[in-house]
């Protein structure tokens, strides 16, 4: 039974990594061509699969790093000493 569902797993990992491979982009496979890919991963089912999927997949875009404000900039309202003056001022009623 164990060998049942490795078998099994293989193969829906073979199926996975060929179905990758054929949708993928020419433009975005890296490494070798599209066809030589298809190749590899037919004949060498498990070591063709691995391989694409650490050298040939295309990179997933990487999100960039918020740049958190400077030190001159408030972050919020509550920072901002103009503002909190202000609301000071309309707390004691000072509307002028």
């Amino acid at each position: 039974m164990a060998g049942v569902l490795i078998g099994l797993a293989l193969l829906a990992f073979w199926l996975f990594s060929l179905f990758d491979v054929v949708t993928t982009p020419e433009d975005e496979v890296r490494n070798v061509p599209k066809a030589l890919w298809i190749l590899i991963v037919v004949l060498i089912p498990l070591l063709g699969g691995l391989v694409w999927m650490a050298r040939g997949r295309p990179r997933a875009p990487r999100a960039a790093h918020p740049v958190p404000p400077g030190p001159g900039v408030p972050k919020g309202p509550d920072d901002d000493p103009d503002f909190l003056r202000d609301l000071d001022r309309r707390m004691r009623g000072d509307d002028s």
